[in-house]
């Protein structure tokens, strides 16, 4: 019997899809509803055929997914691209039809249902061993490093190298996609290398949540406590997730006292800082505190620009200086973004038989440019910055300069260089024609201050999510 040919460049297109969904969907929607998905890509490009395991499945797919799918192959094609859904009726159909993803998510493979139906699965392990859930990807070495997180990645460094001692808890806090995830998982990867006898778990917040629901269901008390105050290392994603969960709160609060009575470590992270966290008890939040609490700042440009050089050698592709230099000051907000304009302008390279370029760029991000034009202007940051401090839009041009109007317009003008393509006299010339040397001062001395009040960032936060819609 005769194999047919396999479209590997249509198997490329599907794999980017599906990757860029990994990175947009929360983690429970990607594993549920795309990662059994299967696919063939037609000769041509022309349609691409998504085989899913039910009529069901089918129905919620075509519903909540099928337009988001359609549009990202035709970002990455660069052309529409006809997208059929249908059932997965027999295995023989296997063309192109692979399981789409094997990327960073770490997830529980004890569920029957996370095993694909269409090719083999990856090997499972033949006997119950303690699964860590790192991602041996994730290190130090392979981590950025900047302004932005040197700080964090310091205090995190020290904790890998001396668990049980200074900084604990280590609580790092900042925005999605800044890589906290990432540095959580490198603390646990260099203790393992140091130590491999270590027990170490990474996990997220709402893996907890559901560990204490079975706890409380099964009965299974003492199999949960043995698991989670038996460990050397505790890395958890997300607490802000124990919101109103007063139960799980409750275990937490005792996991954490028990780890830290035998000198094990404790490693946090969160969208926000202790103090902020909303909804969670008083003692838990004091706890959170009672270490290092450190922030993860957006990426500054030389920063951005490293991250996606270093990216694209590891997709074995080189990106020009100055194509990183342009995809750098038009994605700002995190790094998380970053990837995926930079697979896209890959993939649009290879689909598109084009070399990478600025010109190239601009095709492949127009969407994404697009908004961010529409949506961020100078203009709307002095408005948006004018209600959060309650002041006038006409205080930013005014030559007023008491503290309480002097303060938001140096905070407007820093969003403003942050978050626009402006120069710094154009800026100058939006707020009542002052000097590029005013605007610069207001820049720095913001960014200064960022790094050291924890309430001015937790503003600047606020300020960034809204404009960014």
């Amino acid at each position: 019997m005769t194999e047919e040919p396999t479209n590997d460049a249509g198997l490329g297109l599907w794999l980017a899809c599906v990757e860029q969904l990994g990175q947009d969907l929360p983690e429970q929607q990607f594993n549920t509803w795309i990662k059994p998905l299967t696919a063939h890509v037609a000769e041509d490009f022309s349609k691409v055929t998504v085989y899913v395991a039910n009529r069901f499945k089918l129905d919620w797919i075509r519903a909540q997914y099928a337009a988001r799918i359609a549009g990202l192959l035709e970002d990455l094609y660069g052309q529409p691209v006809a997208l059929e859904l249908a059932l997965a009726q027999r295995e023989s159909v296997v063309r192109t039809y692979v399981r789409p993803y094997a990327g960073e998510r770490n997830t529980p493979s004890d569920s029957p249902s996370a095993a694909p139906t269409s090719s083999p699965s990856a090997e499972e392990p033949a006997s119950p061993v303690f699964r860590n859930r790192l991602n041996s990807a994730l290190t130090f070495e392979t981590l950025v490093e900047g302004t932005a997180n040197r700080m964090a990645r310091s205090a995190a460094m020290h904790v890998a190298a001396s668990p049980g001692h200074l900084y604990n808890p280590l609580f790092i806090y900042g925005g999605v996609g800044l890589g906290k995830t990432h540095l959580v998982h490198a603390v646990g990867n260099q203790l393992l290398k140091d130590r491999p006898d270590a027990k170490v778990l990474y996990i997220h917040a709402e893996q907890f949540v559901s560990d204490v629901v079975k706890a409380y269901q099964r009965r299974t008390f003492d199999e949960f406590k043995e698991r989670y105050h038996s460990l050397d290392l505790l890395l958890i994603d997300d607490v802000q997730f124990f919101a109103n969960k007063d139960r799980t709160q409750e275990e937490f609060f005792n996991a954490f006292e028990a780890l830290l009575a035998k000198k094990s470590h404790i490693v946090m992270t969160s969208d926000t800082y202790p103090k902020g966290l909303a909804n969670i008890h008083e003692r838990l939040v004091s706890r959170f505190d009672s270490g290092l609490t450190v922030a993860i700042e957006p990426p500054e440009l030389e920063m951005r620009v490293a991250i996606l050089i270093n990216k694209a050698r590891a997709e074995n592709a080189e990106m020009p200086e100055e194509v990183a230099f342009f995809v750098a000051k038009n994605v700002r907000s995190n790094v998380r973004e970053l990837e995926g304009a930079l697979r896209k302008i890959l993939a649009y390279s290879r689909f598109n038989q084009k070399e990478v370029s600025i010109q190239l760029a601009r095709e492949a991000l127009r969407d994404l440019l697009s908004i961010q034009n529409r949506q961020i202007s100078v203009e709307n940051i002095q408005k948006t910055v004018a209600d959060y401090y309650k002041i006038k839009v006409a205080d930013m041009y005014s030559k007023k300069r008491p503290a309480s109007i002097a303060r938001p317009r140096q905070i407007a003008m820093y969003l403003a260089k942050e978050l626009t393509q402006k120069s710094l006299p154009e800026i100058g010339e939006l707020f009542g024609g002052r000097d590029h040397t005013t605007v610069l001062h207001a820049v720095r001395k913001i960014a200064a201050e960022r790094q050291q009040l924890t309430e001015l960032n937790q503003q600047l936060h606020v300020l960034e999510q809204t404009l960014k819609g």
